[in-house]
Protein backbone atom coordinates (compact mmCIF):
# COMPACT_ATOMS: atom_id res chain seq x y z
CA UNK A 1 0.00 0.00 0.00
CA UNK A 2 1.09 3.66 -0.97
CA UNK A 3 1.91 6.01 1.90
CA UNK A 4 0.05 9.53 1.64
CA UNK A 5 3.60 11.11 0.92
CA UNK A 6 4.00 8.80 -2.26
CA UNK A 7 0.92 9.79 -3.58
CA UNK A 8 1.29 13.21 -2.71
CA UNK A 9 4.36 12.81 -5.03
CA UNK A 10 2.45 10.56 -8.06
CA UNK A 11 -0.41 13.18 -7.64
CA UNK A 12 2.26 16.56 -8.36
CA UNK A 13 3.05 14.45 -11.63
CA UNK A 14 -0.52 14.67 -13.26
CA UNK A 15 -2.57 16.94 -11.08
CA UNK A 16 -1.18 21.06 -10.56
CA UNK A 17 -0.78 21.69 -7.77
CA UNK A 18 -1.41 17.87 -6.80
CA UNK A 19 -4.70 18.21 -5.87
CA UNK A 20 -8.20 18.61 -7.48
CA UNK A 21 -9.35 21.05 -5.42
CA UNK A 22 -10.32 25.21 -5.01
CA UNK A 23 -7.18 24.68 -2.62
CA UNK A 24 -4.34 24.28 -4.38
CA UNK A 25 -2.14 25.81 -3.14
CA UNK A 26 -2.06 23.15 0.08
CA UNK A 27 1.17 23.71 0.81
CA UNK A 28 0.11 27.54 2.21
CA UNK A 29 -1.35 25.77 5.04
CA UNK A 30 1.20 23.25 5.86
CA UNK A 31 2.16 19.33 5.21
CA UNK A 32 1.05 17.24 2.73
CA UNK A 33 -2.69 16.17 2.07
CA UNK A 34 -3.49 12.86 2.92
CA UNK A 35 -5.31 10.03 0.74
CA UNK A 36 -8.73 9.02 2.02
CA UNK A 37 -9.07 4.95 1.85
CA UNK A 38 -12.71 5.01 3.26
CA UNK A 39 -15.41 6.96 4.99
CA UNK A 40 -17.76 5.67 7.69
CA UNK A 41 -20.06 8.18 9.79
CA UNK A 42 -18.01 11.48 11.11
CA UNK A 43 -14.84 9.68 10.34
CA UNK A 44 -12.16 9.23 7.05
CA UNK A 45 -9.46 7.12 7.48
CA UNK A 46 -6.13 7.88 5.53
CA UNK A 47 -4.51 5.51 3.39
CA UNK A 48 -1.86 4.42 6.56
CA UNK A 49 -4.88 3.79 8.60
CA UNK A 50 -5.02 6.99 10.63
CA UNK A 51 -8.63 8.14 11.74
CA UNK A 52 -9.63 11.62 11.24
CA UNK A 53 -12.97 13.50 11.93
CA UNK A 54 -14.66 15.06 9.09
CA UNK A 55 -15.63 17.99 10.60
CA UNK A 56 -15.90 20.12 6.89
CA UNK A 57 -18.76 17.46 5.93
CA UNK A 58 -18.45 18.44 1.89
CA UNK A 59 -19.93 22.13 3.62
CA UNK A 60 -23.03 20.99 4.30
CA UNK A 61 -24.18 18.00 1.89
CA UNK A 62 -22.83 15.03 3.92
CA UNK A 63 -24.92 16.06 7.08
CA UNK A 64 -25.94 12.77 7.77
CA UNK A 65 -22.13 11.61 7.67
CA UNK A 66 -20.67 9.53 5.04
CA UNK A 67 -22.01 6.00 3.77
CA UNK A 68 -24.92 6.65 5.99
CA UNK A 69 -27.28 3.73 5.19
CA UNK A 70 -30.66 4.84 4.31
CA UNK A 71 -29.04 7.50 1.79
CA UNK A 72 -26.82 4.27 0.71
CA UNK A 73 -29.81 2.28 -0.39
CA UNK A 74 -31.57 5.41 -2.08
CA UNK A 75 -28.75 5.61 -4.39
Amino acid sequence: MSTNHELVQRALQRIPGGVNSPVRAFRAVGGEPFFTARADGPYLWDVEGTRYIDYVGSWGPMIVGHNHPSVREAV
